[in-house]
């Protein structure tokens, strides 16, 4: 399905919406909201002043959650970099799309398999501008670049910067920084990164005021290794890590300062949240175990915030539902005000009426509360005997399936309960022990939470779609340059 199709339908269908009045939510003037996504890389739960962070001052993205929601049980798509952007891009779990074990180097032949419908895509049909800034992983041959995934402009690294990914690189200069499809800079300096991101996505937003956008701004910090700029070394009380976190900080602090000056801050949501856990907590009151790569809650869970004030919604919200990175796709989709094509099975739900006043639970799919609520009803439901009189339908689509950094299924979590499955069944409860230490026996929720881990096997069993895939031998689109 090329991108032309797709813009002259979903146009087609769009001016039929409008007209029977199901469109999405609208902002300033009647125009669709501007929409910018902050991927953080590798930032730990406990890890911003608002989610009890005493090493560092983080004023300006704390301002975020206090006019907007903070999530207290969000979740990554997985515990790793590339899978985690693959699920958060389409809506899907990673495993449905074929994105789930580990990362891609620079040697994979794989990446987002061209078919997939992102997000990008998506509201590009629907005359967004589009920009990806900042770090990729999803691929590195043509089809799978940024710009042949909806993307109308990308700068930044394809790559990580560790020495496991640098490696392929050292008989050419170092990592490539890319604008668009053509290189523009070898190597590259991490404490440069964050203000020249923040630079690309000011005149991208400038570039584009009169229109509604999508900016997906994917930082490659918080990442080893670590880049500060000389102007915030030294300024935290947590080293270099905590520093990156200040400078990160000032420079969302600049970018709503833009949108402010533009007089389009009213009209734009902004989205902020990390790609992975990073570590466990710090102090006796930080209880999540575990570290990135893991399924423990520090390896998975994330902070994540939620702003739009100027569209009416929540401000100084709490939120305690359980939400993961899959949700934003027919979420954002919802605020843009498009619907998801019918042929699409995707994981997300739409929890557009959650961050509206009084919103605190996620509307059920069956309730049709939004443009894209009902999507998840396209999943696979027949359940045999033996878990149907065990699991409805809502409760399945509710679940949270944690998939390790090797792409298995390890934990189920419904409602504040959460299964790991090996090497034995182990259930606890969350909300009293969020540290995972004290296993609960419950039986029946073993059953039922391990019935779901049965249930989700089957479907991505039969509905599983392949990554993308070029020939072996072919050599990547940065290194042709």
């Amino acid at each position: 399905m090329n991108g032309r199709w797709r813009a002259g339908t979903w146009l087609s269908i769009g001016l039929v919406l409008l007209a029977s009045g199901a469109w999405g939510q609208e902002g300033d003037g009647g125009r669709s909201p501007n929409i910018i996504f902050i991927l953080v890389d590798d930032q730990g739960y406990y890890d911003l002043g608002c989610y009890g962070a005493t090493e560092v001052e983080t004023p300006r993205i704390d301002a975020l959650a206090e006019g907007g929601t903070r999530f207290t049980d969000y979740y990554a798509a997985a515990p790793i970099c590339s899978p985690s952007r693959a699920g958060l891009l389409t809506g899907c779990y990673p495993r449905r799309v074929g994105n789930h074990i580990w990362v891609h180097r620079a040697d994979s032949p794989g990446g987002l398999h061209p078919d997939e419908l992102t997000i990008a895509e998506l509201l590009q049909s629907a005359g967004y501008a589009t920009a990806c800034i900042g770090k990729w992983h999803l691929g590195f041959h043509k089809p799978f670049l940024p710009t042949q995934q909806g993307f109308d402009y990308y700068f930044g690294l394809l790559h990580n910067l560790d020495p496991v990914e640098t490696i392929y690189f050292e008989d050419q200069g170092g990592v490539p920084l890319m604008r668009n499809e053509v290189v523009v800079q070898r190597p590259v300096d991490p404490a440069e990164l964050t203000e020249r991101y923040t630079d690309e996505a000011l005149q991208f937003i400038q570039a584009n005021r009169d229109r509604p956008f999508f900016l997906y701004l994917a930082h490659t910090m918080l990442h080893n290794p670590i880049g500060v700029s000389p102007r915030f070394r030294g300024t935290s009380r947590w080293g270099e890590y905590g520093d990156a976190i200040q400078e990160l900080d000032f420079h969302v602090g600049r970018m709503m300062d833009r949108l402010e000056d533009l007089q389009i801050a009213d009209n734009t949501i902004v989205i902020y949240a990390s790609d992975n856990g990073r570590g466990p907590g710090r102090t006796p009151q930080q209880k999540l175990r575990g570290r990135k790569l893991s399924t423990w809650e520090g390896g998975i869970r994330v902070p994540a915030i939620a702003w739009g004030p100027g569209l009416g919604w929540q401000q100084g919200a709490v939120c305690s539902a359980v939400v993961h990175a899959m949700d934003w796709y027919p979420t954002i989709a919802t605020w843009a005000g498009v619907p998801i094509p019918p042929d699409r099975v995707i994981d997300g739900r739409d929890l557009s009426r959650l961050l509206a006043p009084q919103g605190n639970i996620a509307p059920a799919a069956e309730s049709a509360a939004s443009v894209n609520a009902t999507v998840p009803l396209r999943r696979r439901w027949d359940p045999p005997a033996e878990w149907a009189a065990v699991i409805s339908r809502q409760e399945y689509l509710n679940a949270f399936f944690y998939h390790s950094a090797e792409g298995a299924l390890a934990a189920v979590r419904w409602q504040n309960w959460k299964l790991h499955l090996h090497p034995a069944p182990q259930l606890y409860d969350l909300s009293q022990d969020p540290g995972e230490s004290q296993p609960v026996r419950r039986s029946d929720l073993v059953r039922k939470l391990r019935g779901m881990a049965i249930l989700f096997e089957h479907e991505m069993r039969l509905d599983a779609r392949p990554a993308g895939q070029v020939p072996a031998g072919v050599v990547p689109a940065a290194n042709l340059h």
